[in-house]
């Protein structure tokens, strides 16, 4: 059995709003076992609305959609529906009732047009709202249960968790528990990282393990149905083992976990502290670095060093030195990260250099470089992409060569 989420307003078909419902929607479906087969999103357009119900009630046993019920002249969800359904909409006094309360309740009168949230089509359920003027709709369209929730994220899932979970699993629509476990990787390309576990993401693999790439990181995801949570995990356990054994030190997290919140456990628990001093990053790495809560327990602070008057006056990097070797060199960086360390009395100190372009030559090329007590070290990469992309993952190399060397000391 398959779910297909329907998101419905030309907002989101035209950019202007990013869907949140979807993601919300399929991780609350996967708790219960119910696998997404289809996301699809539709403008305010009638004739569109009317096929993108009809497809979705053929091929999936679950459609939810979100959004099209409010009070305006595009919000067309109802009429779509009842157009489906071959039947006509109908008054629900007890939902016109809680509207006209909610607008009581808030001291405003209630417009005229808000009557139209308490109709619905003929055999159709209502879908309380709690939180808004919006009620939902339960109805069935061939073989398939149609749910259609308000757009408004907070009352989409307070109705979701107090109404529409509690049905699915009394019709026996819920199946079991359904969990995703996600190793997040660092420091090789998605197919360099595939070619070491094929045998688990092959099509046909249980539990299933699929793979993904987002600006550098390289996450596989595992996917796990059972009867009972703990089942699920015990599925679970032996292929996270076997995907950090082959892995090894590229495995930084799971789940939610982003480089920085490595590093912050790993100062931690070393009881070391940190420093930086950026160029091509402008502040990026120690951005990141201070959205983990604790931070400043190891975190001294950073150096913004874009101008070579700042990378001497601030960080101690000799003119002569720019001059001889350039700002985007192996040399500058390993300056500017002692420079750092020296200045802001750490333990290690973090530095980046590069070419975010469009100008420079070649652009992408940057530099990493790390001080310590007795030593140094500089990493030289190369990267294409937008000028955004180019600084964001020098940031990440330069999180996670903090994060290795913590690791080896």
């Amino acid at each position: 059995m398959k779910a297909e989420i329907l998101s419905i307003g030309s907002e989101i078909t035209s950019g202007q709003n990013l869907d949140t419902n979807c993601q919300w929607l399929s991780l609350r479906l996967a708790e219960i076992g119910i696998a997404i087969g289809w996301h699809t999103t539709v403008a305010d357009d009638f004739a569109d609305n009317v096929e993108a119900f009809r497809i979705a009630s053929q091929r999936a046993r679950v459609v939810i959609s979100t959004g099209g019920l409010g009070p305006t002249q595009d919000d067309l969800t109802r009429e779509v529906l009842a157009h489906l359904g071959g039947v006509s909409l109908q008054l629900h006094e007890p939902s016109l009732e809680h509207i006209r309360s909610m607008f009581v309740r808030r001291k405003r009168t209630m417009p005229e047009r808000n009557q139209v949230q308490a109709m619905f089509p003929a055999g159709a359920d209502v879908v309380f709202n709690p939180l808004g003027t919006a009620p939902g709709i339960w109805m069935k369209a061939g073989h398939a249960d149609v749910i259609c929730l308000p757009g408004v994220p907070s009352e989409m899932r307070a109705m979701f968790e107090q109404e529409v979970k509690p049905k699915l699993a009394s019709l026996g629509l819920s199946q079991g528990v359904r969990v995703q476990r996600k190793i997040n990787a660092f420091g090789a390309g998605e197919s360099a990282v595939e070619e070491r576990v094929l045998d688990l993401t092959r099509r046909d693999h249980v539990p299933e393990v699929g793979i993904t790439a987002s600006d550098a990181v390289i996450s596989l995801r595992i996917f796990a149905q059972a009867a009972t949570l703990a089942e699920a995990e015990a599925q679970i356990a032996p292929i996270e083992r076997t995907i950090r054994e082959r892995l090894g030190e590229m495995v930084f997290g799971v789940d939610a976990d982003e480089l920085q919140h490595a590093i912050m456990r790993l100062l931690g628990e070393k009881r070391k502290t940190l420093a930086t001093a950026e160029s091509i990053t402008g502040g990026l790495v120690a951005q990141r670095l201070s959205q983990v809560p604790g931070a400043s327990e190891w975190l001294r602070g950073g150096i913004v060093a874009y101008d070579r008057r700042v990378k001497t006056a601030q960080l101690g990097v000799p003119a002569e030195l720019i001059d001889r070797c350039t700002a985007v060199s192996r040399e500058v960086a390993e300056a500017m990260a002692i420079g750092a360390r020296e200045r802001l009395g750490t333990d290690l100190a973090v530095s980046t250099v590069g070419y975010a372009g469009p100008t420079g030559d070649p652009v992408g090329l940057t530099y990493v470089g790390l001080a310590w007590d007795g030593g140094k070290e500089t990493f030289e990469f190369s990267w294409a992409g937008t000028r955004q992309e180019i600084q964001s993952r020098t940031a990440k190399v330069a999180l996670n060569r903090v994060r290795l060397h913590l690791l080896k000391r």
